[in-house]
């Protein structure tokens, strides 16, 4: 989405539609074209459920699964407008059971993550995608062809899926607890590879500090496929970014706090940029209200990964704009105060998700803009305007 120029991004809801029906059209007709390609031919049929994909290719699909899901039941958080309906319509969730898929012979395709099995099926719930809730509208079958797929005899645990090579958010909370799926649901296991997106400078630092540089990386990008004798394919850990109770615990143990003494009590997330990057307008008159009430102002894209998780551990109130920098609120302390800064344009629900599933943390959010209908999600990177008097009034509470 962000990929869009700023004049185009008001525009982003039907942009996103004529994507998905490109690729349900183009889909139905490349899907029986590309048949002459072999083994690079596109998946012939999608399933709904891995278990519906294991029912139709036993021979070749095993699946692993841990028994407990986890039923998510949150109350409305406190903000401006009160009730809003991205918080509403996500309050409720049941997280199902997580589970591996080993699948012989087995194709992963694209930084995205779709996974094709050799009987030439795409299972969708292990390729999720954007805003699509339809096999057929995967952006798979924008394809003419799968690219031409490297040959791995031995296992490759699958780990990238849609977003995790350009977003700091889905590759931290989605990407790699993904790892943690296939500990428990297929213990004492080690693959011989990890099929990951790593070129990026937070990447290669996250895979460091879980430990996962120690394997060998399979580059996850657009243009590529890896078939493998065994395709070791965990279940998304945070279906529809409701951030799971077990996920965050996972991330919050694999990735401690280090040094936090030195670290400020209150802080204020701030974004840099020019116009149409999401930048609070009123900032500059903000700002010294908020260091007269003892904040430090923080840029996490400026800082390493370890410092991000040490200020955001040590941090008792946090007041950000939305944005991936707040994906670290997924380190902060136990009875933090969260406040979070929205345009009215773009309203997600997913770091009131993380503060919720931290034990003792509250959360309220304030939005600025006209109000949108319920659904509406557009320009994205629109700069916030907010009356300082306001976040000040909701700061002073959070501190009260």
């Amino acid at each position: 989405m962000t990929r869009l120029p700023s004049a185009l991004q008001p525009a982003w809801p039907l942009v996103k539609r004529a994507h998905r029906l490109t690729a349900f059209f183009a889909g139905a007709v490349f899907r029986r074209i590309s048949v002459v390609f072999g083994q690079r031919a596109l998946p012939r049929r999608g399933s709904d459920s891995t278990a519906m994909t294991a029912a139709w290719e036993p021979q070749a699909v095993t699946i692993h699964v841990r028994p407990e899901g986890e039923h998510l039941d949150r109350e409305q958080p406190p903000g401006e407008p009160a009730g809003h309906w991205a918080f509403a319509t996500m309050r409720t969730y049941d997280v199902p059971p997580p589970f591996t898929a080993d699948i012989a012979d087995g194709t992963v395709v694209g930084d995205y993550g779709a996974v094709v099995t050799p009987g030439g099926t795409l299972d969708f719930e292990t390729s999720p995608y954007f805003a699509i809730t339809d096999w057929r509208e995967h952006p798979l079958f924008l394809r003419r062809r799968l690219p031409r797929a490297e040959q791995v005899d031995g296992s490759v645990l699958a780990l990238a899926t849609r977003g995790g090579g350009n977003s700091y958010y889905h590759f931290l909370l989605d990407v790699l607890p993904r790892w943690g799926v296939f500990e428990e649901s297929m213990p004492g296991r080690e693959p011989d590879a990890i099929h990951v997106p790593s070129t990026t400078r937070y990447h290669r630092e996250l895979l460091a500090l879980s430990g996962l540089d120690r394997l060998p990386v399979i580059e996850a990008s657009r243009s590529t496929a890896v078939r493998a004798r065994h395709l070791l394919v965990p279940s998304p850990a945070n279906p529809m970014e409701v951030a799971p109770r077990g996920m965050v615990e996972w991330v919050r143990r694999t990735f401690p706090a280090v040094e936090t003494a030195d670290k400020p009590k209150r802080i204020f997330v701030t974004r840099t940029g020019g116009r149409n990057t999401r930048r609070l307008i009123e900032e500059p008159e903000l700002w010294p209200e908020l260091e007269g009430r003892g904040f430090v102002r923080i840029d996490p894209g400026a800082m390493s990964v370890r410092d991000q998780i040490d200020h955001f551990a040590a941090a008792d109130v946090i007041v950000g704009i939305h944005g991936a920098a707040l994906t670290n609120l997924v380190f902060a302390k136990p009875g933090v105060s969260v406040l979070e800064l929205f345009t009215s344009t773009y309203v997600k629900h997913c770091f009131w998700a993380i503060t919720d599933s931290i034990e003792g943390a509250s959360y309220r959010y304030l939005i600025g803009g006209e109000p949108r209908p319920a659904g509406e999600l557009s320009g994205i990177q629109a700069d916030i305007s907010l009356d300082p008097k306001r976040v000040l009034a909701a700061v002073d509470d959070l501190l009260g």
